[in-house]
């Protein structure tokens, strides 16, 4: 069974707001083995909603609508609703007199537009809202079924959970959506795909999509079966040859990201980490407490952006910066152990680099161009640098650092080139 969201307010079309609904009633569509195909956001048109409430009916038989059934003018789902459906409103007094008790009780006097929330579309069940003043609507139309939620999360989610969620597991027919997700670095998101397409192509169930975000690609699996063994045994079917061609470019076969599967690194080998960021201003210290239980493992961070903080936090002496310059690997070396040094940590991990907007200047008169950033690692195994070349914007340079940083580390606790 297929389902379609639609996300009412014209609020909604701005840089500002951000519909989280959507994805927390795809989960929970999911989990009942109902498969989302499409999400729109509609402003507060009346006939442009009703439209687009036609529209989606025609194609699929769950339809649901998060928000639009305040008391203001510019509330028009309940309208644009009935439009589409060719029904009428009726004032529900029940409704009615359940707001005025929520107003008294909130020794508030209710407005006479807060009469709106009262009124029902023709044959539709009323939700009740224990949370807010908007009751929300269930209409079945035609072998269809419209949901009708308010747009507040913490009143859409429990409305959901407590009262479509039940009617909705009545009638979904038996269903197992489950999905994989692997995760990559090293690789181009083309190289990726010519690597393992000749694997995935082979199959229609479950279906591959493949994503390239922030230096690390992601492969996510989506299986549709009856039950969810033969689900799980697909994904396992064609996760393993993937895994195999990936190697150990495949960083996590779970969807963790690259900092949660150092952080298990680290624990497991129940060593320590300090860190020392020049070009990224702490970027690389905030990824690695984002990660729970990092304080198991994370000693602290030095931000050195001047040298004079190089030499005096860290011990870079003055000699390295003046022969070979900040940014080099001579630096990030000595930042790597000057991070493990004065915290005791077991591994130390450097970034230094031009992140632009301009070149920085080397000794010699080189310009080092915008994009060159080297790392450091010092740990048991002695001390190691790489250098990289990132393409990009100053945001782009610094957490394609980051991320590099953070799996040269897991390349180098794994034993591996």
């Amino acid at each position: 069974m297929n389902a379609e969201i639609i996300a009412v307010g014209s609020e909604m079309l701005t840089p500002d707001r951000v519909d989280t609904n959507s994805l927390y009633l795809t989960g929970e569509l999911n989990k009942l083995g109902v498969e989302v195909v499409s999400k729109s956001i509609v402003g507060d048109d009346r006939d442009r909603l009703a439209e687009a409430v036609a529209r989606a009916l025609r194609s699929s038989p769950v339809l649901i609508l998060s928000g639009g059934l305040g008391p203001t003018e510019d509330d028009v789902t309940r309208e644009a609703v009935a439009q589409a459906l060719d029904r009428k409103l009726v004032f529900d007094a029940a409704i009615g007199v359940a707001l005025e008790r929520r107003f008294a009780q909130l020794k508030r006097k209710m407005a006479e537009n807060n009469r709106r929330q009262a009124f029902v579309i023709e044959g539709a069940d009323v939700l009740p809202n224990d949370r807010g003043t908007a009751p929300g609507q269930w209409l079945e139309e035609s072998g269809s079924v419209v949901m009708l939620l308010p747009g507040p999360p913490y009143e859409l989610r429990a409305m959901f959970e407590r009262q479509c969620r039940p009617r909705l597991a009545r009638i979904v027919p038996p269903l197992a959506i489950r999905t994989c997700e692997m995760r990559a670095t090293g690789i181009t998101e083309s190289e990726l795909d010519q690597l393992i397409a000749p694997v995935y192509k082979k199959y229609d169930n479950p279906a591959t999509t493949i994503l390239a975000s922030d230096g690390t690609i992601q492969i996510h699996l989506r299986a549709r079966c009856s039950t969810v063994a033969e689900a799980d045994r697909l994904l396992a079917e064609l996760a393993g040859p993937i895994q195999l061609l990936l190697g150990d470019r495949m960083y996590s076969a779970n969807g963790d990201p690259l900092e949660v599967v150092v952080g298990e690194l680290l624990v497991k080998a129940h060593a320590t980490l300090a860190v020392a960021e020049s070009c990224t201003g702490g970027m690389l210290g905030e990824r690695i407490t984002s990660a729970a239980g990092s304080s198991r493992y994370f000693l602290g961070g030095f931000v050195t952006y001047q040298n004079e903080m190089k030499v005096e936090l860290l011990g870079v002496s003055p000699e390295t910066l003046e022969r070979f310059g900040p940014v080099s690997a001579e630096c990030a070396a000595a930042m790597a152990m000057g991070a493990a040094r004065r915290t005791g940590a077991a591994y130390g991990v450097s970034i230094t680099g031009a992140a632009g907007p301009d070149p920085v200047a080397a000794p010699g008169g080189q310009l080092l161009p915008v994009g060159t950033v080297y790392i450091g690692i010092a740990g048991p195994e002695g001390v190691r640098t790489a250098h990289r070349q990132f393409p990009g914007d100053r945001k782009r340079i610094r957490i394609f650092s980051t991320t590099q940083a953070l799996d040269l580390l897991r390349r180098l606790m794994l034993g591996k080139p």
